[in-house]
């Protein structure tokens, strides 16, 4: 078996197969050929955001983790031993994820890691072959699968927010808070905390930054958990401070009441040195990134670890191209995972390589794998992948809007439907795992939400 790209949804798939006993390739064109996203080589290696969303049991990214823990992941083993502080969600240190992944990887004897750039499709003989190459698919190998589908790509641009130093963020200014106390301790967050007129200057500046252009061949299409800051502006005033500035279930000690907009920091890594800045993807041209972060209450002396950048992420027709197995119906032995089938996010991206593994595994054992469940945060995932129309085809996070909804009486209370959407998700995936012989809980470390181990011993048998 041949599983092409690193990433994780490439080391999901390599190690759902290596671990069963079936000999396995995986192939990393880096360090030898980088993206324009990547900064090293390592496997797993996150790139737009350290946070790999909510893990509160009432969230759909909560309920879907705790699905993949059921299932065995290990993209969400390894997230929860690199977490670092952040309410409700599941951020990590991006270099202890990649080291455990990295780890658990080169134990198996199974598994062969070959750093080489894979440049064409196989053909029939060549054995059976999973892409994972994501959004960032190398130009010759992106070539060579849009020759063979003899379709076009669909695309959207994805931008990577900045990261400062933390022991240059002003702390008389910045103040440590979770909305609403949600998280550990003092909270999870430093806040930058705008009044109006300050909210109203930031915005001009952002409008008014510099930044960089698509190619004249590319239209833009951002996905909307992905936009840029200054798209996210341009669409109204008060866009950003009802989007990622939002200041509700914040109150600023210095004043005693809610600021009029705020901008917040997360825990980038372990040591605490790094601060992601939540939210804040950007386009602009890295001197104007400088100049009007800079202007934000607390980070006038801000010293940057990455500024942010965009690229353009590639997905192909999956309505049309893959079957339920995510292989290529016109060559079977060929199939596709993580984000290029068009998922959005770095949960969806592993469980694509997780269910193309399975299938993959089940075909070795002479089996057929089922689909999940609908009622299922994967199993609902899958069925809007495959049943989208592909006019206008765009990628999509898991949500509650893709799962039917309770029966019975209707319950009022959001988050308490949600929570019981969610336990019923849970009690189907651990059915349908055991059904299909690929139930393997794992058991998480504590934390807020939902976790396998909660959920192993609280479905039915």
């Amino acid at each position: 078996m041949h599983v092409v790209g690193g990433g994780l949804a490439g080391s999901e798939a390599a190690w759902q197969l290596a671990r069963r006993g079936i000999p396995t390739v995986l192939h990393e064109m880096r360090p030898a050929r980088s993206t324009p996203a990547h900064q090293g080589a390592r496997l797993c290696e996150l790139v737009c955001s350290n946070s790999l969303g909510s893990c509160l049991d009432h969230t759909a990214p909560g309920v879907f983790k705790a699905e993949l823990a059921l299932l065995g992941s290990l993209v969400v083993s390894a997230a929860h031993h690199a977490r670092v502080p952040a309410g409700g969600a599941l951020a990590v240190d991006r270099e202890a994820m990649s080291g455990f992944v990295e780890a658990r990887l080169a134990a198996l004897p199974t598994l062969e890691i070959r750093r080489d750039e894979v440049a064409r499709l196989p053909e029939e003989g060549e054995g059976t072959w999973i892409f994972a190459t994501g959004p960032l698919t190398s130009p010759s190998l992106a070539g060579a699968i849009q020759a063979r589908l003899g379709r076009d790509y669909l695309y959207f641009y994805d931008a990577i927010a900045p990261i400062v130093e933390a022991d240059t963020v002003d702390r008389s200014i910045a103040f440590r808070a979770s909305r609403y106390d949600q998280g550990s301790g003092d909270g999870d967050y430093l806040n930058c905390p705008m009044d109006r007129d300050q909210y109203e200057a930031f915005v001009d500046l952002v409008l008014a930054a510099d930044q960089v252009p698509a190619h004249a061949f590319e239209q833009e299409r951002f996905f909307g958990g992905c936009q840029p800051i200054e798209a996210i502006a341009r669409s109204g005033r008060d866009s950003l401070r009802f989007g990622p500035m939002k200041p509700v279930g914040l109150v600023d000690p210095r004043t005693g009441r809610r600021p009029y907009a705020v901008v917040q920091l997360r825990q980038e890594n372990l040591p605490g040195s790094a601060l992601n800045i939540v939210g804040f993807q950007t386009r602009m041209r890295y001197p104007d990134q400088k100049r009007v972060l800079r202007t934000v209450p607390g980070l006038e002396a801000a010293e940057f670890v990455r500024l942010g950048s965009v690229h353009r992420n590639t997905f192909i027709d999956t309505p049309h191209l893959l079957g339920p197995d995510l292989a290529l119906g016109a060559a079977p032995y060929i199939r596709f995972a993580g984000q290029i089938v068009g998922c959005e996010g770095y949960t969806e991206s592993s469980a694509m390589g997780l269910v193309a593994a399975l299938h993959v595994a089940a075909e070795v054992a002479g089996k057929r794998l089922s689909p999940p469940p609908g009622d299922t945060m994967l199993g609902s995932l899958l069925a809007y992948l495959r049943a989208a129309p592909a006019r206008g085809f765009q990628p999509m996070n898991v949500n509650f809007g893709l799962v039917p909804d309770l029966a019975g009486p209707v319950v009022r209370d959001k988050k308490e439907r949600r929570r019981l959407l969610g336990r019923r998700a849970l009690e189907s995936m651990a059915s349908w795992a055991r059904s299909e012989g690929v139930y393997d809980p794992l058991a998480l470390a504590p934390g807020p939400g939902v976790r396998a181990s909660d959920a192993a011993g609280n479905v039915p048998a």
